[in-house]
């Protein structure tokens, strides 16, 4: 990977994985968000429900911090996440498609051929099939 690298994203469930230092989400479990708010000094009541406490740590909590995010921000790289399920915007999606179906048509459903078989799949993709995504990483290569 070059150095400074821009790595586009999608944001599907399970890439977004908070750090060790993140403030809890909406979709973390009650007791996280209440222990936080606690650690922080915030009052909260025993009987809140889920909905009150996920109000008050929209108030407070700064924004959420990705574990992937600091790991590439501490190789001098930067992630941007597009929304998920938006292949037009993910231009690697049509390439992992001709490599799967490239693969599917041949494969024997072993994990030995498979191996044998990647290389011929990869090298399938074309400028035209990878929406120029090949063309743009010859270019960041060149440079």
């Amino acid at each position: 990977m070059p150095k400074h690298a821009l790595i586009v994203m999608d944001n599907a469930p399970y890439h977004p994985v908070l750090s060790r230092h993140a403030a809890p989400t909406a979709t973390c479990k009650k007791d996280e968000i209440r222990s936080w708010l606690s650690k922080h000094r915030i009052p909260v009541r025993d009987d809140c429900r889920k909905a009150a406490l996920v109000e008050m740590l929209a108030k407070v909590a700064p924004a959420p911090t990705y574990a992937l995010d600091a790991r590439a921000s501490e190789q001098g790289h930067e992630i941007f996440r597009t929304p998920p399920s938006h292949p037009e915007l993910q231009p690697i999606a049509t390439c992992w498609a001709v490599v799967k179906n490239q693969i599917a048509r041949k494969s024997k459903c072993t994990m030995a051929y498979l191996l044998e078989q990647l290389d011929d799949a990869f090298d399938s993709g074309t400028e035209e099939t990878c929406s120029g995504l090949i063309k743009k990483v010859r270019e960041v290569e060149d440079k």
